[in-house]
């Protein structure tokens, strides 16, 4: 990898002036931040054209590559017409069209579309539309919140309180309202002998024990369906969805489906609830919603949701905006992602295209020092063993060497690409990524 005197400009001047997300900039006295100047496919090129094939597909939102000839054609269509207007009092053609277009994905069953700007935006709009949905409906008790162990569900105060990993949660323990974690059906932790799905049911039955005792005051369950993201791609079963459905149901309780990863064909199917047979009551969505062009996010619920709320009253309406709600552009590239879906056949080639993966990085998986390799739809991750509190960083390093970009999670080192990846880019992804572990004690 190259630097030269461009490179090294840019990356001073965002040292300086860019307090970069998730990140203690300190560590940038040692380790370069990377000037990307252009995308292509799947591949990042910096300001010296080294390349960088991008394996999380810049933080799990870019489904057909960067610089997609379809979407830029979509949005510069959109631009000559309609960049923004306020969605209080005004609509416009393509959020109308994405609001119809999403909910016949439900088959109907969630009508109706919230519009944000961002996965944990997403969540504490499902948060409150429960909240406040109990409120209008008479039990102004259930307030409390239920979330698995180890979920991540955004880094805002709300989403924070329901959210269980020890970084974030315990910085700002007391600015958090306090929520229940239940086990996870994690399968990792299952005992030695037992299958994903016995472990699911009895993770689901811990589920059953806590409502029993306490749904009275309970507005929500909120999960990530089949795959917990920053728990470290922790993946279950879906007999829990149909489990968590059966007892929400049974103790009125709402279920929220945080498919803010796992949706638009992360895990193999277009929700990752359908492989349950299931429908939660609200399903947030975000990261891919835009094929990684364009912030957004959507709350989408039934409309016995939206009835409680349909009154005289302001009081009883839901009380939540921000300026770009439902902004034009972004809902045009997501019709043009969802165009793409049905053009391409995704959803079936990307099961193929997840079966080639899977068999280039069976060496990987074979390593002496990994273990628990696992798939779901277009997510692989693995454990490395003996790896310190510095490996994820020095791995990062070695794979950018080698020109890939990856970002483990701890131990948890994981590929979640675009959905575009030839057999070439597979070979070369799983092979770059045996040599930067072995480069990394």
């Amino acid at each position: 990898m190259q630097t030269s005197t461009r490179n090294t400009v840019l990356l001073t001047r965002s040292r300086t002036a860019v307090w970069h997300p998730c990140t203690q900039m300190k560590q940038h006295e040692t380790l370069p931040i990377v000037p990307i100047a252009r995308a292509r496919g799947c591949w990042l090129y910096d300001c010296d054209g080294n390349r960088y094939l991008d394996a999380v597909s810049s933080w799990w939102v870019n489904l057909f590559g960067h610089s997609e000839p379809r979407i830029n054609a979509a949005l510069i269509d959109q631009l000559q017409k309609l960049e923004h207007v306020m969605l209080a009092g005004f609509t416009h053609e393509p959020v109308v069209e994405l609001s119809e277009r999403l909910s016949a994905l439900t088959g109907g069953k969630l009508g109706h579309c919230f519009y944000g700007s961002d996965g944990a935006s997403a969540t504490e709009i499902a948060l409150k539309m429960s909240f406040h949905y109990w409120r209008n409906s008479g039990k102004t008790d259930k307030t409390e919140f239920i979330s698995l162990a180890g979920s991540y569900h955004g880094e805002t105060l709300g989403a924070l309180s329901v959210t269980d990993v020890a970084l974030f949660k315990d910085t700002y323990a007391l600015l958090l309202r306090q929520s229940v974690q239940v086990p996870s059906p994690d399968w990792r932790q299952a005992a030695g002998g037992v299958s994903p799905r016995d472990h699911a049911l009895a993770c689901a039955k811990a589920l059953e024990q806590h409502l029993e005792k306490h749904h009275a005051r309970t507005a929500a369950l909120i999960v990530e369906p089949l795959v917990q993201g920053a728990a470290g791609m922790a993946m279950h079963d879906p007999e829990y969805l149909r489990q968590a459905r059966v007892l929400c149901d049974r103790y009125g309780v709402h279920l929220i489906a945080d498919e803010i990863m796992t949706g638009f064909g992360r895990t193999g199917t277009f929700f990752a609830h359908e492989q349950a047979g299931i429908t939660p009551d609200f399903l947030c969505l975000s990261k891919g919603i835009t094929g990684g062009y364009l912030p957004l996010s959507v709350v989408m619920t039934t409309d016995t949701v939206y009835q409680a709320f349909y009154d005289d009253k302001v009081t009883r309406g839901f009380l939540h905006s921000h300026s770009y709600t439902g902004n034009a552009l972004a809902c045009r590239a997501a019709l043009a992602t969802l165009d793409i879906f049905k053009q391409d056949d995704v959803i079936q080639n990307n099961r193929a295209r997840a079966q080639r993966m899977t068999v280039a990085a069976q060496p990987l998986a074979a390593h002496p020092r990994v273990r628990h390799f696992r798939n779901t739809g277009m997510i692989w991750a693995l454990e490395v063993d003996g790896a310190d509190a510095s490996f994820s960083r020095r791995l990062f390093e070695a794979a950018l060497v080698r020109e890939v970009l990856l970002r483990p999670i701890g131990t948890t080192v994981y590929f979640m690409p675009p959905y575009i990846l030839s057999d070439a880019e597979m070979d070369l992804l799983a092979t770059r990524t045996l040599e930067a572990l072995d480069a990394t004690p």
